[in-house]
């Protein structure tokens, strides 16, 4: 039996919120959440736990929790720093599952609006086993180290904006 590939998310893309306020997953992220969830089209997002953004990935990653709780608590016992296993567990579990349409249009739930300081459009972000959702103004408040991220979604949000003005 042949193992499963892990998930990956590279790349971005660019929602603007549209009718009875859904946003697009981008066709890249779309497939590989799906994959994710073996043909399920769920979205699991959560607040991410360092910048005002949130995270999304594909159910598969939930396997992934306990061994890196393990490991981080592994390094913090190394560091001599405290962990706390509880409350780091509520962060990585307490993600919400949204589902998604065959083409990509999902409904972000209210809190988490406030949560990653969305409004009316998202930049996605990939980062490997999961992949960041900003509002562009938090992106740009970031430094330097954010300069391609930046100009992406500075980039894919005229595009959207200017299909929006052809409609």
């Amino acid at each position: 039996m042949e193992a499963a590939r892990p998930i990956s998310y590279s790349g971005q893309g660019f929602s603007l919120i549209g009718e009875k306020g859904r946003f697009v997953l981008s066709p890249d992220f779309r497939k590989a959440v799906r994959d994710s969830g073996q043909g399920e089209r769920i979205l699991c997002l959560a607040k991410h736990p360092r910048w005002k953004c949130l995270t999304g990935f594909g159910l598969s990653r939930v396997a992934e929790f306990e061994g890196e709780l393990d490991r981080e608590e592994r390094i913090a016992l190394e560091r001599g720093v405290d962990f706390d296993r509880d409350l780091r567990a509520q962060q990585l579990y307490g993600f919400a599952r949204v589902p998604f349409d065959d083409s990509g249009r999902f409904v972000l739930p209210e809190r988490y609006f406030r949560l990653g300081g969305l409004t009316d459009r998202v930049f996605f972000q990939g980062g490997g086993k999961s992949f960041t959702i900003w509002n562009p103004e938090e992106l740009a408040k970031l430094g330097a180290d954010w300069i391609d991220a930046q100009e992406a979604c500075a980039d894919l949000e005229a595009q959207a904006l200017a299909g929006k003005g052809r409609k």
